[in-house]
């Protein structure tokens, strides 16, 4: 059968089966539906190779909290009407991953899911962002999972608007949320930037390759995030940030840091990506800018961007004291990178939350 991209699939399967099962079963109910729930479908960037497991027609509807109530019996419902397959595709998914929809008795289950909304986000994030996002939320929420939830689609709107205003809150950081989170990044990179010229002038090859490729990672995520995109996982992370304006000299100049060659070719690749993303950071008018190119690190025979003088502008412009004050670790995947934790939203914020400057025994 053709392939056909994720999200046109499932939105076809909302519109042609899905929406008139609802209109003739449950025809006073108000609902949203979208797919806004996991999948390389919601970036985009599903290809035939996705088909191989869980993929397939999906989709997941909403209720408002006064019909909470009537879940059971739309499930039931969609679980009779559904047919067994859809342009080709089947319906029904084998295995036990619970995300992808309702479990039947014979095993297999359909791949829509019916959630109240308000408590779909709590589940997700861990707060339901119509209540507004504050600074901790914000923090404690990995860019994955706002990745997922602002990029996907919507294909019905039936709760006054209350889905897309709800992915309207999650669109970007407020700006100071935004510099904290860049700081900590540059911060990240400040650590780290001498330390594969160090490894190689004592014969390490190996480990200042395996520095130079952490210090890529970090700089791709800074560089999404200073071109407001919210960083993907690491499958996609690559993908993503090759396709932002802009990107190409970068991603030239970090083939070659990650190249065969020696470390002298390294370092200049590593230099132009962190002068470049300096470069970005100037762009962006978050601070004053800093223009800053590398240097020697101290007296010794490698150069590095001394990258710790861009947080520092990006700390001291943020207006909120609380915030400023606060010690640079920025958001939780930014120091986290454990797909079990930051795939469970109560895990996520209590280890968030433990690190907070007002948390008990923090200093």
């Amino acid at each position: 059968m053709a392939f056909v991209p994720g999200l046109t699939l499932a939105r076809r399967y909302h519109d042609e089966v899905l929406a008139p099962i609802l209109r003739r079963r449950c025809p006073d109910l108000r609902y949203a539906a979208g797919r806004l729930d996991a999948g390389s479908e919601l970036l985009g960037l599903d290809t035939v190779r996705s088909t191989d497991h869980d993929w397939g027609p999906r989709a997941q509807v909403f209720v408002g909290a006064a019909d909470a109530g009537r879940i059971p019996h739309v499930h039931a419902a969609l679980d009779t009407d559904l047919p067994a397959e859809f342009l080709g595709w089947p319906t029904r998914f084998a295995g036990d991953d619970a995300r992808l929809g309702v479990a039947d008795p014979a095993g297999a289950r359909h791949g829509v899911s019916v959630a109240e909304l308000g408590g779909w986000w709590r589940e997700r994030l861990g707060f339901d962002p119509a209540a507004g996002v504050d600074v901790e939320d914000w923090l404690a929420t990995p860019t994955q999972r706002l990745a997922e939830v602002t990029s996907g689609a919507v294909f019905h709107d039936g709760l006054d608007g209350a889905l897309a205003a709800r992915r309207a809150a999650l669109a970007w950081y407020p700006d100071d949320v935004w510099r904290h989170v860049l700081a900590a990044g540059w911060t990240r990179v400040a650590q780290s930037e001498h330390l594969p010229g160090r490894c190689a002038e004592v014969g390490d090859d190996v480990g200042s390759r395996v520095v130079t490729a952490g210090l890529a990672r970090d700089l791709m995520r800074l560089g999404l995030l200073l071109r407001r995109r919210w960083p993907p996982y690491d499958k996609w992370l690559g993908t993503v940030f090759a396709r932002l304006p802009g990107a190409a000299p970068v991603v030239d100049a970090l083939v070659d840091a990650l190249g065969p060659g020696d470390w002298t070719g390294r370092q200049r690749g590593l230099v132009r990506a962190l002068e470049a993303l300096a470069g970005w950071t100037d762009e962006t008018g978050l601070a004053a800018p800093v223009r800053a190119r590398a240097r020697r690190f101290h007296r010794r025979p490698f150069l590095v961007l001394d990258a710790g003088r861009v947080a520092a502008a990006l700390r001291a412009a943020i207006t909120d004291p609380a915030l400023r004050g606060r010690p640079l670790l920025g958001a939780v995947d930014q120091y986290l990178h454990n797909v079990d934790v930051l795939t469970d939203a109560r895990q996520v914020r209590r280890l968030a939350g433990a690190l907070r400057p007002d948390a008990p025994g923090a200093r």
